[in-house]
């Protein structure tokens, strides 16, 4: 089911909350989600059994893999369950998890017992009082360094870890992240500061390209690219020449992967968005709860995906007058 540019549907990112309990500056700034913001209502959420149900419909269509996301994830309650269902009714579909690692080491036995194939740990710092500046509250980073230990102890490996490098802030970070991750097996991701959102006061000049990342860790350690493991995956890969581990770089700013884009996200109230910078969704939610059999959903997915022409990316520097009212990280999913 290919859309205007030829993009076939692949992945579906499911946002269970826009709930988080971390204020990070770059997704959710305090001044912004302060305890008077309306977060939306239980009832208002899609049900676990709704969720399923549109992921089979997807499914049908293409999908192959499911990431669930936030806000964060793990606030949802009895969030495994979910995975349970989703794992039993799609046994052949890659189903990931994002989490920012505060709640993990609680809850990864049972994700893992529930079928949950990987997860993906935020982590921003090694040093813990530039971890606490960005997250901005007061929990410690070796708790998601414990959570990262937890994960590896019951199958998850290798473990992702993302990185979000702002200028100013924690690109002194990049090479401790590196060495502390080296040779653990798991993969760290670097990822540019992006213009996610209408709270996160972006300037283009917080962003550290990918390339002076590169350069950053190739000072100390050589490194060398690898080729993508399929089409539209995110992150360039690079692995150490010494055989030492892989790292990831995600550079939607300075090098944008529109074209390759295979993603589509569902917001935790049911509407879809066909692309992470949108300024609307698509309501699917009114068609589940007003009696929509699944030949009507899937005709309306058909139709969403088919004329889907998104590419903010590559038109950044002429959308950024046009577009200020993105739909933000927190009610979208990553």
């Amino acid at each position: 089911m290919p859309d205007k540019l030829n993009r076939h549907l692949h992945d579906l990112r499911i946002s269970v909350t826009d709930r988080c309990n971390f204020r990070c500056r770059y997704c959710m700034p305090r001044e912004s989600f302060e305890k008077d913001h309306p977060f939306l209502p239980h009832a208002e959420l899609l049900t676990f059994e709704e969720i399923v149900r549109l992921a089979k419909i997807f499914h049908t269509l293409g999908m192959r893999k499911i990431r669930l996301t936030g806000g964060e994830p793990l606030l949802r309650k009895e969030v495994e369950v979910l995975v349970e269902m989703l794992a039993s009714a799609l046994p052949d579909v890659d189903l990931a998890l994002t989490t920012n690692g505060s709640l993990l080491a609680g809850k990864v036995q049972a994700l893992k017992k529930a079928g949950l194939h990987r997860v993906t740990i935020s982590l921003d710092a090694l040093d813990d009082g530039i971890f606490r500046a960005i997250t901005d509250v007061d929990y410690p980073v070796e708790g998601v360094l414990n959570s990262i230990r937890a994960a590896e102890e019951v199958g998850f490996n290798p473990v992702k870890i993302n990185t979000v490098v702002k200028r100013s802030v924690n690109e002194g970070q990049i090479l401790p992240l590196a060495r502390h991750f080296r040779g653990t097996g798991h993969i760290l991701r670097f990822i540019e500061f992006m213009d996610v959102g209408s709270t996160n006061h972006w300037e283009s000049a917080d962003v550290v390209p990918a390339q002076e990342i590169i350069d950053t860790i190739q000072r100390e350690f050589p490194i060398e690219p690898l080729e993508a493991n399929y089409r539209g995956e995110v992150a360039n890969r690079w692995r150490y020449v010494d055989g030492q581990g892989e790292i990831g770089l995600i550079a939607s700013v300075t090098q944008p992967f529109c074209g390759d884009c295979t993603r589509i996200r569902l917001s935790a109230v049911g509407e879809l968005f066909t692309c992470l910078f949108a300024n609307s969704g698509h309501d699917v939610r009114g068609l589940l709860r007003g009696g929509g059999i699944d030949a009507e959903i899937t005709a309306f997915v058909q139709s969403l995906w088919s004329h889907r022409e998104d590419r903010y990316s590559e038109l950044r520097q002429e959308e950024s007058q046009s577009r200020q009212n993105k739909v933000e990280m927190s009610y979208i999913g990553g």
